[in-house]
């Protein structure tokens, strides 16, 4: 079969390896699609070296059907649709409170452990969800980073009737948009790329300029002043951080969906005064996926126009590398069987 491998300094190689049969209690997944993650892209550059094992095979968001059942699996069976959420929670403390998706020794598969960016795959069957047979293998590969804005919009506590202002309109952010007008949240997009600004467009939203319009203002002629009841930042710079606040109305939630590797400067008199939340979210819970499955399942949202692009597996050298020239695009797919 085909496997990818991370070599290292910019360089994905293709090679041969033989099929495993699945251990007890694994499934072998004929993987069908893999997206190509942002984390896979800093992968790409060399950010995660001491993170990751090279030569490795990442990967993490993806779709395929059960090939194989390993000894003492009872819930699954060959031809079962699946994705994996990809968390390794075995490790689980008392310490960890029970928040599993966080918990101190959390590994995260397809980063810390060998990934879906192969033909076949072996996995233990707690990180499996089941799909309908009905369900599209190619959307479903959006079922992970999904989750990410279901997990995102819930610890928001936004509900219908209520303002949302997204900072960012990357695969996420435009994500995130979705789940939060799907509440019945009115919704605002600020983006800086024209292109990204235009897609968000196309797809139905609000979306606005912070170079060329005044956020703050915009917001307030849209909320007869109110300003948002929610703001997820997304987009992770600095110019994000310091309208968040300003934008956010009395008793705001800020939702961090950013990850900041150094730390930044926030206006915490604005949280004083205003009596501003700030919620961070990481990752996603079991209930994440299982809504994430539901809203691609019913397929009534424009998530086909999500995918940019669809590449063969022995593709993707070239697919990084015209991620690079291109960083406008949403989400590239890998196919993984050919």
């Amino acid at each position: 079969m085909k496997a990818t491998r991370y070599e290292g300094d910019k360089t994905f190689t293709v090679i041969e390896k033989e099929i495993q049969a699945p251990a007890a209690n694994e499934v072998r997944i004929k993987v069908a699609f893999v997206g190509v993650c942002g984390t896979d892209v800093h992968i790409y550059h060399g950010m995660m070296d001491k993170r990751v094992s090279i030569p490795v095979t990442i990967g993490h968001e993806m779709s395929g059907t059960i090939d194989a059942v390993g000894d003492g699996v009872t819930d699954y069976t060959i031809g079962d649709k699946v994705v994996v959420r990809p968390l390794d929670d075995r490790k689980v403390k008392a310490s960890d409170k029970g928040f599993n998706h966080i918990c101190e020794e959390l590994k995260f598969i397809g980063i810390d452990s060998e990934g879906a960016m192969q033909q076949y795959w072996n996995v233990p069957t707690f990180v499996l969800h089941k799909l309908k047979e009905s369900t599209d293998l190619k959307l479903a590969a959006l079922i992970e980073p999904l989750s990410v804005a279901t997990h995102d919009v819930r610890r928001s506590g936004l509900v219908k009737g209520e303002t949302a202002v997204v900072l960012g309109g990357g695969p996420i952010g435009l994500l995130v948009a979705m789940v939060a007008k799907e509440v019945g949240a009115q919704v605002i997009i600020s983006e800086v790329n024209p292109n990204r600004i235009a897609k968000a467009k196309e797809l139905g939203f609000d979306a606005v300029s912070p170079i060329d319009t005044d956020l703050v203002e915009y917001v307030k002629s849209k909320t007869e002043n109110r300003r948002a009841d929610v703001v997820f930042e997304v987009a992770g710079v600095q110019p994000a951080l310091d309208v968040m606040c300003e934008v956010a109305g009395i008793r705001g939630r800020i939702l961090m969906v950013a990850i900041h590797g150094v730390k930044k400067e926030v206006d915490l008199f604005k949280f004083f005064w205003k009596e501003l939340s700030l919620i961070g979210a990481r990752v996603y819970e079991k209930e994440d996926y299982e809504k994430a499955i539901e809203l691609i399942t019913a397929n009534e949202l424009p998530f086909e126009q999500m995918i940019t692009d669809v590449q063969p597996l022995s593709n993707i050298q070239q697919v990084f590398e015209n991620i690079d020239k291109n960083p406008e695009g949403l989400k590239v797919l890998m196919d993984c069987q050919l």
